[in-house]
């Protein structure tokens, strides 16, 4: 562990000078932290090559080369190459569309969408180590989910991770190509300050493809680095109003703990604060083999903040579905779990879906008053010809303490990347697996730089 006592005093440096300083001590993270980032890479690649067939993840492609211009840094999984930035872009978004990503409770959002897209951007046309590209990950991921859990989410208007991934990203590969602690932390700066604002969050209905911003905060990342490389400076000070940011949560034992070995990750495309009220359904109707035709009503008890989302019984994209508790719900019980890895546009007009999301009811639980951010949980309640059955779900499938297996993450990662074919996807898996055992990064990127 760093010790940042001295740098956590009144008068210690910036905070954001501080994460510099505690990235630049780290040369390595211990081997569980290393399997950490390769569990976060594969999943993040496979989320990524399914993402990359959406509508938004095609419009991203279509529109870089344009906004962003050629460069050397590969766009994944088609043989088109961009700057670095743009490459970061595209791929992020791919990354993030499908809602699929890992995420992190104390955080409250997704690291990996854009840590991953944005430290393989620079690190594919450098001579990197295994050991570097691993460590690059949870450091970015470190400074990322520290930045968010650092607030008081619960005073938040959103939650969204293209708020406070940017600076995650601008760390890490600050790091990562050798600069000066006075240069990541201007980058962090940087990258802080000129955070996407995401405006319509919480009041918006209508489903969309900007979603969280996170590939703006990915591309901003990489730019802050160029732009403190050449000497702007950013408000050092960002991090250090009492008001907004505990010092302690964000500084205090760097290098200890790992965040990326507490990551989640997720096999329903949709919101996670869903999740447990798909798993108490999906447990319920087999307990009671209960077809869900004759399901009469059926009550979700959570917690206040998964009220906010639109929760629409007939959403009108693949995008506002993923914000809905009751349609993913009814999508899962009437077409099976894997209906939601990914969630296909074709079900949005499924009557017997629409029907059974309409008899599904929200309401928050006093007995869940404080378990936000650190539990989603739920009880799900059904009613059926006459039966009436409960159970809760504090932990829903992925998280820390209810942890998916290697064999399961392998699984999701295979159903996603499908449509590479199967040599392709078993390339991109083993390099990822054997990264830094048996596989150096070369092989990684070429294999993602190949087209489909």
């Amino acid at each position: 562990m760093l010790n940042t006592t001295e740098k956590s005093t009144a008068a210690s440096p910036e905070a954001a000078m501080t994460l510099a300083f505690c990235c630049n001590e780290i040369s390595r993270v211990p081997e569980s932290t290393h399997a950490a980032s390769r569990r976060t890479l594969l999943d993040a690649l496979g989320v990524a090559a399914a993402g990359a067939l959406t509508e938004g993840g095609q419009a991203s492609k279509r529109a870089a080369a344009a906004i962003w211009g050629q460069g050397s840094a590969p766009v994944w999984f088609s043989g088109e190459t961009l700057t670095p930035a743009g490459a970061a872009f595209v791929n992020a978004t791919y990354a993030a569309a499908l809602d699929l990503d890992d995420g992190h409770r104390q955080a409250s959002g997704h690291p990996a969408a854009a840590i991953v897209p944005g430290i393989l951007a620079i690190a594919g046309g450098s001579s990197i180590d295994a050991d570097r590209l691993l460590t690059a990950i949870a450091l970015g991921y470190e400074v990322a989910v520290r930045i968010s859990a650092a607030r008081d989410i619960n005073r938040l208007r959103t939650t969204d991770t293209g708020l406070w991934c940017g600076p995650g990203v601008a760390a890490a590969t600050g790091w990562l190509t050798g600069q000066s602690i006075p240069v990541i932390a201007h980058a962090i700066a940087i990258a802080a300050q000129t955070a996407t604002s995401q405006a319509a969050t919480g009041w918006t209905k209508i489903g969309h493809t900007v979603k969280e911003g996170i590939p703006w905060a990915t591309a901003n990342g990489l730019m802050a680095v160029s732009l403190a490389a050449a000497g702007h400076r950013g408000p050092l000070d960002i991090l250090d109003d009492p008001d907004q940011y505990s010092r302690q949560r964000l500084l205090n034992g760097f290098g200890d703990i790992w965040a990326i070995e507490q990551a989640y990750f997720k096999l329903y495309s949709c919101c996670r604060w869903a999740h447990a009220a798909i798993d108490g359904a999906l447990a319920l109707t087999a307990r009671n083999a209960v077809d869900p035709e004759h399901i009469q009503n059926l009550s979700v008890e959570t917690f206040d903040r998964a009220l906010t989302l639109p929760n629409q019984s007939d959403p009108q994209s693949v995008e506002a579905a993923q914000y809905s508790i009751p349609f993913c719900v009814a999508l899962a019980l009437v077409h099976g779990e894997r209906a939601l890895l990914p969630m296909d546009q074709c079900h949005l007009s499924d009557p017997r879906v629409i029907g059974l999301a309409r008899r599904i009811t929200l309401s928050s639980s006093n007995a869940y008053a404080d378990a936000f951010p650190d539990m989603t949980p739920a009880r799900v309640t059904i009613g059926a010809e006459g039966l009436r059955d409960s159970i809760e779900v504090l932990f829903p499938k992925g998280e820390p303490k209810n942890p998916l297996s290697s064999a399961d993450l392998m699984d999701k990662f295979a159903i996603l990347s499908s449509a590479l074919g199967t040599v392709r996807s078993s390339a991109i898996a083993g390099s990822v697996t054997g990264l830094g055992i048996n596989q150096e990064p070369p092989a990684l990127f070429a294999a993602l730089a190949l087209s489909t």
